[in-house]
């Protein structure tokens, strides 16, 4: 680490992505603004790649309604520049990322408090870190807290073309369990093969009997679906006796309330709507995910794929090429 200099005494000049009413993909304006110096336990960072998430667009249209004026964006990766008073984990020049809490992502530098970032190892390139830290946390609590797979199980992991699920599956192999994938489409189907041991298309209306065929009637015990309506009440047909259906995004909608009598039917089902912010509440809990997800990298159990990158002022394509399902694996803007 390098060693601590002043903190920058006031007036760092920033460029920054901020929404005024929610909307489509034209309500993003980039504007010009100033950063004052960090206060006691804050952070100055220069941002040096940024994470592009589903959840954004939820924040943007406002089906996750936000306090307007906002900015967007919740994971980055990037140098500290100043540290304020009380900081005693990080240093200027340090290597840092962070995912979650309060948005605002969506800048070249911001003021950040030390208690939500992590360190970022060396090998670990930038926009590795930027545009998987999220998904590779969503990962680690998905695999071994929510539900916590086993060598020889058989799991069933819903859009795994994506950016969560490539990770998700990848993992889930280097623990020794089997993967079944879904995608949508052939395009995406061929992607997922690489990470997955069978994939089938979610948008036939064959692959329910496919998972049940694959696990001789049986059933998975768990599904982990990002999907949310087009794929949630097919997949209670997927399940075991007892099993859990982790319902973690809505990439296709928000699932409809349903009759809980259905979980009884099937087989006295669970089911749960985790997020990553209860996974990672306390600091011994953030470090702990992201310190596994950062080993899982080193060790090569996950090799997330970066499909696109974007520069920061030219988001719109980017939420634009998101919500149209034309990207894969994880996509980096860079400020």
């Amino acid at each position: 680490m390098s060693p601590p200099a002043a903190n920058t005494p006031t007036n760092t000049s920033a460029q920054q992505i901020i929404i005024e009413q929610h909307g489509d993909e034209q309500q993003m304006l980039l504007r010009s603004t100033t950063i004052n110096a960090p206060a006691a336990g804050e952070v100055l960072l220069r941002q040096t790649a940024i994470g592009l998430n589903f959840i954004d667009t939820y924040h943007r249209s406002g089906l996750y309604p936000l306090s307007l004026p906002s900015g967007l964006g919740l994971e980055a990766c990037g140098v500290v520049e100043a540290v304020g008073d009380g900081v005693s984990e990080f240093l200027v020049g340090d290597r840092v990322a962070y995912a979650g809490g309060a948005v605002g992502a969506y800048t070249t530098h911001r003021i950040m408090p030390e208690a939500k970032l992590v360190l970022v190892p060396e090998h670990i390139p930038d926009d590795v870190a930027a545009a998987t830290l999220l998904r590779g946390m969503t990962a680690q609590y998905l695999l071994k807290q929510t539900f916590p797979v086993t060598a020889g199980q058989t799991i069933l992991v819903h859009a795994a073309a994506g950016g969560v699920g490539q990770i998700l599956c990848q993992w889930a192999q280097s623990l020794g369990v089997t993967v079944i994938g879904t995608a949508g489409g052939a395009a995406k189907v061929a992607q997922a093969q690489a990470w997955c041991d069978h994939v089938l298309d979610y948008s036939s209306e064959a692959w329910v009997a496919q998972v049940r065929e694959l696990t001789q009637g049986q059933g998975v015990p768990v599904v982990y679906d990002g999907v949310g309506a087009a794929t949630f009440l097919p997949s209670l047909d997927c399940l075991s006796p007892r099993g859990l259906m982790v319902s973690f995004g809505n990439a296709s909608g928000a699932v409809d309330a349903f009759n809980l009598g259905v979980l009884a039917s099937k087989g006295s089902l669970f089911v749960t709507r985790p997020t990553l912010a209860h996974y990672t509440a306390s600091r011994a809990a953030l470090l702990a995910c992201a310190n596994d997800y950062w080993q899982a990298l080193l060790q090569g159990r996950v090799r997330p794929v970066i499909g696109q990158r974007y520069a920061l002022a030219d988001v719109a394509q980017a939420h634009r090429d998101l919500a149209q399902r034309k990207t894969s694996g994880a996509t980096v803007l860079i400020p």
